[in-house]
């Protein structure tokens, strides 16, 4: 550590101008970082704007076809796909998740044939989407989500996603064990390069309200999701949840939420040296418009203090429904 005293060192010198600012800044924020969520939902040229996320819709595929494009002429290498599933279609067992023309498969291969390989597809891999009841999995008689039973869907769920042409499966369930049986099979089925981006630290969040809204399973919720995802209390647990799933086979990890969890963020960086990523969740983009509405502070200001925090913390990068807005803010 340097010995530095005032005057010698006034740290104030290179904060003077922006130019010098900007040559000293230690953390850098691109279009590169950001991978941006999109909710898919059916027939034809519909957009339906989400009530509890201003600014966000439910796009039909020719609509998230567009969203692509988009995303490709901002530089936003990622995009991440969550269907919002008809009524009639969801089931005790969530049977259409397995369905090769299901809304998220149909979405994968339009994105594909319109944009090639000029950006990748991020699929989420769970059953809430696709459940009566709005939990992450089988039940039991009692109501209990069943770990071993879940898993085996969850890994036909990964396979029905990457015949259809995903990049990256993206395992959000939380239930132990899903990503080596994933990988597994990916292995044994003709598909080792598909990635998997773990949800490997997912809490019991009160942030995620607008997105159950958005894919349409918030009514349908009985009780919580507590005895899978993890207690915000803690941070060593995280840990080991990130260090299990980074064994059995997972290229990258993430930590959701991200902001109240940025500690975790960072132990995880230094503790495995892997990509971090973090998911800037609904009722953290709820809360930002919401402040700039209220005239609490500037919406570009909020926002870009907050995403370079992600990267302080040592994310590789962010999902945010912010992307497309803080990429053009980015690219001037």
């Amino acid at each position: 550590m340097i010995n530095a005293s005032y005057p010698a060192t006034r740290l104030r010198r290179t904060r003077a101008h922006s130019w010098s600012r900007a040559m000293v800044r230690e953390t850098i924020l691109t279009p590169a970082d950001l991978i941006w969520p999109l909710f898919v939902t059916g027939g034809k040229n519909i957009e339906e704007p989400v009530a509890s996320l201003p600014g966000v819709s439910r796009w039909s595929v020719d609509g998230i076809v567009k969203r692509a494009r988009e995303a490709v002429e901002l530089g936003i290498p990622c995009v991440a796909l969550f269907p919002n599933t008809p009524a009639e279609n969801r089931s005790e067992r969530g049977d259409e998740a397995l369905n090769p023309d299901n809304l998220m498969c149909r979405a994968i291969r339009a994105i594909r044939d319109a944009c090639g390989n000029d950006i990748g597809i991020l699929t989420d891999v769970a059953l809430d989407p696709y459940t009566s009841h709005g939990q992450d999995g089988l039940l039991d008689d009692a109501g209990y989500v069943l770990n071993d039973e879940t898993v085996a869907v969850l890994v036909d769920q990964a396979m029905t996603q990457a015949e259809a042409g995903a990049d990256i499966v993206a395992p959000s369930d939380m239930m132990d064990g899903r990503v080596k049986a994933i990988r597994m099979a990916l292995e044994m089925n003709g598909k080792p390069n598909v990635q998997i981006m773990a949800y490997a630290a997912k809490y019991a969040s009160a942030f995620y309200g607008p997105f159950r809204d958005a894919v349409g399973s918030g009514g349908l919720l009985k009780g919580d999701k507590k005895s899978y995802q993890m207690d915000a209390a803690n941070g060593d647990e995280a840990l080991r949840e990130i260090g299990m799933d980074i064994a059995e086979g997972a290229d990258s990890v993430m930590v959701k939420p991200g902001l109240a969890y940025l500690d975790v963020i960072w132990r995880a960086k230094e503790a495995f040296g892997v990509p971090v990523f973090a998911y800037q969740v609904s009722g953290e983009y709820a809360l930002i418009e919401a402040g700039a509405a209220a005239g609490i502070a500037d919406r570009e200001a909020l926002l870009m203090e907050k995403l370079i925090a992600f990267k302080r913390a040592g994310c590789s990068g962010i999902l945010t429904y912010h992307a497309p807005f803080a990429a053009r803010l980015l690219n001037g």
